[in-house]
């Protein structure tokens, strides 16, 4: 997979610091999972891995996590208060840090977050610069950016499933960008996650949602970070 990227982002996004890594990448991370979630988190469980576990309070990546499930921009000056804020917001949360996790890149944080009935699993990676990827999600291998529109089909692994899908997005005028499957094994459940270049209308997402052997559909447009 090749992350959207720019000079820009070599350099480093306009944000509150101290650190584009531990702190813009991880306030992007937190506003991907937030959508994945469908909205802003009663409950945040945050696990900081290897270097994220040894700097995430004296760089800020506390705050900025909080920051980001609660949908601010890398620019907000509320980034410095999200601790308190989150409070405010409603959003109970805690920190655990694993400061020796081999497998897993030097800057990882897991979200286990809880909405009513609702919960999800994200794993995210701050690669420099700002830019992030999110290698897992909900125990699925994912590996999307969001730096494009993308779309997450958790469905049972139907013969040509893979193929329908596509050509209901291409019927849409919609060019898929990646695409990657994981499953839990043969004709068990799978998580396709599919990265376009333009957005899909939502009559798109609702015909995907009434497939009978489609059990979750979420869309995640070009986020403006």
């Amino acid at each position: 997979m090749t992350d959207k990227s720019s000079i820009f982002d070599m350099i480093g996004p306009v944000m509150i610091g101290p650190s584009s890594s531990h702190t813009a990448g991880v306030v992007r991370i937190g506003r991907v999972a937030r959508r994945v979630l469908g909205g802003q988190p009663e409950e945040a469980k945050i696990t900081f891995y290897n270097s994220f576990a040894r700097t995430y309070e004296g760089h800020g990546s506390d705050r900025a996590v909080l920051a980001g499930l609660m949908d601010y921009k890398t620019d907000d000056t509320r980034i410095r208060q999200a601790l308190e804020l989150a409070k405010e917001a409603g959003l109970a949360y805690s920190f655990r840090s694993v400061g020796n996790a081999s497998t897993l890149h030097p800057n990882t944080v897991k979200l286990e977050l809880r909405r009513g009935e609702r919960t999800v699993e994200v794993v995210g990676e701050s690669l420099g610069g700002g830019v992030i990827r999110i290698p897992k999600l909900n125990g699925f291998t994912a590996n999307f950016s969001a730096a494009l529109h993308t779309l997450i089909i958790m469905a049972q692994d139907v013969k040509g499933s893979i193929a329908f899908i596509s050509s209901v997005l291409a019927n849409d005028s919609c060019n898929i960008a990646t695409m990657s499957v994981s499953r839990k094994g043969k004709n068990d459940l799978a998580c396709l996650v599919i990265e376009m270049d333009s957005g899909i209308q939502p009559i798109v997402k609702q015909y995907l949602e009434h497939l009978d052997w489609v059990t979750e559909v979420t869309y995640i447009p070009d986020i403006d970070f």
